[in-house]
Order: structure tokens, then C-alpha cells, then sequence
């Protein structure tokens, strides 16, 4: 299979983005990848490394799309830049499967709005990373930036995409889906969670009802429903409490002798914490709901980010998740909207 990869997206391309392509060429052999960017540099940064090149092609686009740019802007405008080129390589060629950035998350949606477009009968796309929890398995934030407004169906359909794509990737017969909401109870949340809730309990999936943010992580949600406002918000600030808890702990453990001393005792544990909670292990948020797929990598992805993210692709390939969801979409019984419409 054939993944495209902007190769100047992210603070650290285009050396992280080749290191975690050659990881990944390396590790499977059924896979081909296409860099996009400044052939130059890239060759030139190719000279040293050892990996199959008949499975690594190289398109010239010598422009790049930064943060500053206005998203619609950059797309429509932005020809030859490495982004714009990967999406019309994904657009143009039935091989390729998927498509990573680690670039602006904003040119990233637009790009995938405007250049692949959605599955039939998709309301709206919606991003969905993953996250790690307390009993150590997985949760799926959906949606946590793509749509800041979100209607009620919009809802229904990331809570249908969410559950099916956690259950292809983790072999989850029924997983436990969720509205994120400001209290367990089912009158409780803004209008737009009180008009979602009884539509979610029509559908196909195993609703467990509202539940609070700071269950977010214990194990007991395996794919939160949200808006992209509300996720986004959620999303920067369990990365916010990650740093922060990281950064007191280590002050309080270099505070004293005996504190130093204990933290050798501790490095162990603190090490396997760290490493749970290390977003670069996780590939990076599925922009799901697009014909074709598309992963958008954290803005400081590393190598081994790069490499999770090929992985991701090709697991998603190899299950089929979209033709499941265009298959599921397709054969959805009529969502009666009329009773999240008329919910006090």
C-alpha cells in the first residue's frame, strides 16, 4: 500500500519525518511511501541513510504551508507547497491509501474538506486521537477541533464513526461510548448536549450516558462525543495537566538530598508513567469521516511519532475502516431528529 507524507509539516521536519519513514520501511515491507517537499534537501538528507529506495519516491514542492497562513488561503493558493502537492497525490492516485502531516492542523481539515471531500452521508468529519487511561487501555476523543458548531446529527455520526473505528482497532465488541457533558445526568449539559442525548440512545452503539471530564481518562469511556469547541478545550488541557504535574513533580524530587535520593528508587516507575503518557507513541488524530484517510500528527512529532503514524495508516487500510463506515452510514436506520429537536 502507498501512504503520501508531507514531509516539510511539523517543528522538526523534514529530519524527524525521513528518520520515522525509514523506521517504518524498515519494520513493514508491505508498504510504499511518497515524500512531498524540496527534493534538494530531502535527497540530500537521504544521502546517509540506509532503506529500500524502491519503496520511497520523492515529489518536488518547493513551498511550505506554516501556521501563519490562513488555512482556505493556503490551500487554494499554496500550489507547490508540500501539503497541497500530498493531497492532490492522495486525491489523483487510487494507490494511495492515506495521507500524514504533522503541519498546520488548520491548512490539514481545510485540505481535507476541500480536497478529498467526506464519505456519502457523513455530516461532518471529526478528529479523533487517542488517549491512554488508568486501566490501561485506550479512549477516543471525537471530535476534538474539527467543528467548532456542531449540530445534533453531527453528534450521532462521530458517536457511529468513533465506536466503529474503536472496535476495528481494538478488537472491542461493544465499546463504551459517552457524551461529554457537565454532569452524569441525563437533563444535564448545554442544549446541544440535551438534544444529542436521547438521539444517541437510538443508535446501534453502547451509550452509557453524560459523563464528566475527569472520568475522561480512568478506563471506564472508550470513546467520548463531544464538539470540536469542547473537545479542543478538553484536549489542551489534559496536555496542559500532564506538563504541569510533570514539571512540580521533578521540582519536588530535585527539592532536597533525601528527595534526590528517593527518586533514584523511583526512576523506574517514573519512567514507565512518562512512557504512557508520551503522545509520540500514538501516530497521531485521524481526520475521520474523509474518503480517504488522513492523519493529522502532533506539531512536534519525532521520528517514532512519524513511524506510529505510517502504522496507524496501514492498520486503518488493512481493516477497511472507511468502506465499514460508508457501509454503516449507508444502512443506518433514519435518526428521529424531531426528539432532540422538541428535548426540554
Amino acid at each position: 500500500m502507498k501512504i503520501v507524507i508531507d514531509a516539510f509539516g511539523g517543528d522538526h521536519a523534514p529530519n524527524c519525518v525521513i528518520d520515522g519513514t525509514i523506521m517504518a520501511l524498515k519494520k513493514f515491507d508491505d508498504i510504499e511511501i511518497v515524500l512531498t517537499g524540496d527534493e534538494n534537501i530531502l535527497k540530500n538528507l537521504l544521502k546517509t541513510k540506509k532503506y529500500d529506495s524502491s519503496r520511497l519516491t520523492i515529489i518536488h514542492a518547493p513551498d511550505v504551508i506554516t501556521n501563519d497562513d490562513i488555512p482556505t488561503d493556503a490551500i487554494k493558493h499554496k500550489t507547490e507547497s508540500s501539503l497541497v502537492v500530498a493531497f492532490d497525490y492522495l486525491k489523483n492516485n487510487d494507490d494511495c491509501v492515506a495521507l500524514i502531516s504533522a503541519g498546520s492542523t488548520g491548512a490539514v481539515l481545510t485540505g481535507g474538506f476541500l480536497k478529498i471531500g467526506r464519505i456519502k452521508g457523513v455530516s461532518r468529519p471529526a478528529l479523533a486521537p487517542f488517549f491512554p487511561t488508568a486501566k490501561g487501555g485506550m479512549v477516543c476523543l471525537i471530535d476534538c477541533g474539527a467543528n467548532v458548531e456542531c449540530k445534533p446529527l453531527n453528534l450521532c455520526h462521530f458517536a457511529l464513526m468513533g465506536s466503529l473505528y474503536y472496535k476495528i482497532m481494538f478488537g472491542v465488541e461493544n465499546p463504551k461510548v459517552a457524551l461529554l457533558s457537565n454532569g452524569s445526568e441525563e437533563k444535564k449539559g448545554n442544549e446541544l448536549c440535551k438534544q444529542t442525548y436521547p438521539l444517541l440512545k437510538q443508535l446501534p452503539i453502547n451509550f452509557i450516558g453524560n459523563v464528566e471530564a475527569r472520568y475522561f481518562m480512568t478506563g471506564d469511556v472508550d470513546v467520548m462525543v463531544t464538539d470540536g469547541f469542547s473537545g479542543n478545550i478538553l484536549l489542551k488541557s489534559v496536555e496542559g495537566a500532564v506538563k504541569f504535574t510533570t514539571k512540580v513533580m521533578k521540582q519536588a524530587m530535585l527539592s532536597t538530598l533525601i528527595s534526590k535520593i528517593g527518586a533514584l528508587f523511583c526512576k523506574r516507575a517514573l519512567g514507565k508513567v512518562k512512557d504512557k503518557l508520551d503522545y509520540n507513541k500514538y501516530g497521531g488524530s485521524i481526520f475521520i469521516g474523509c474518503k480517504k484517510t488522513i492523519i493529522k500528527s502532533h506539531g512536534s512529532s519525532k521520528d517514532v511519532t512519524i513511524c506510529a503514524a505510517i502504522e496507524q495508516a496501514r492498520k486503518l487500510e488493512i481493516n477497511k475502516v472507511n468502506e465499514h463506515i460508508k457501509n454503516m452510514i449507508e444502512n443506518m436506520p433514519e435518526i428521529n431528529l424531531e426528539i432532540g429537536e422538541h428535548n426540554d
